[in-house]
């Protein structure tokens, strides 16, 4: 049975999710946790990149971090910013669902594209399909939209 968890320096994990698809996600520190025969890894100072086949990048950016490394989900919090082409996302958690290819974006979440600003409460993305969900928790408040132009 194992009484310490092991801390790491700049650790690197690199995935190949299928033909197409890579993960790549980096910290500067983590600690090794193992529950339930699952490595849980808790980062800080965390940087994710999503690589689909056209090899542009969706980038994950937070103080921290939990990383499972049997499945792959990740679940980021604290200062999280996504860039994505020309798009930012950020937010407070990010919850990477790779078994069901979904990233869910929530708390205080703020989208800011070439065309305006978006406020809402999440944002849903599928990974595949590439479609997006912008909602609030409570159906009667509204999703916040300010043009650009």
């Amino acid at each position: 049975k194992q009484t310490e968890n092991i801390l790491i320096k700049n650790l690197k994990y690199e995935v190949r999710l299928d033909q197409d698809n890579k993960y790549i996600i980096t910290s500067d520190l983590s600690e090794l946790n193992y529950i339930d025969n699952a490595e849980l890894v808790k980062m800080q100072t965390v940087t994710a990149i999503f690589l689909d086949k056209n090899n542009v990048p969706l980038i994950i950016k937070s103080d921290n971090a939990v990383y499972n490394n049997s499945n792959y989900n990740t679940n980021f919090s604290n200062n999280v910013q996504i860039e994505y082409m020309n798009n930012k996302i950020f937010a407070e958690k990010l919850n990477l669902n790779l078994q069901n290819n979904m990233v869910k974006i929530f708390e205080n979440v703020r989208y800011i594209g070439v065309q305006g600003t978006v406020k809402s409460d999440n944002i849903k993305i599928n990974l595949i399909t590439k479609k997006v969900d912008i909602y609030m928790d409570d159906e009667s408040d509204n999703v916040e939209l300010t043009s650009n132009q």
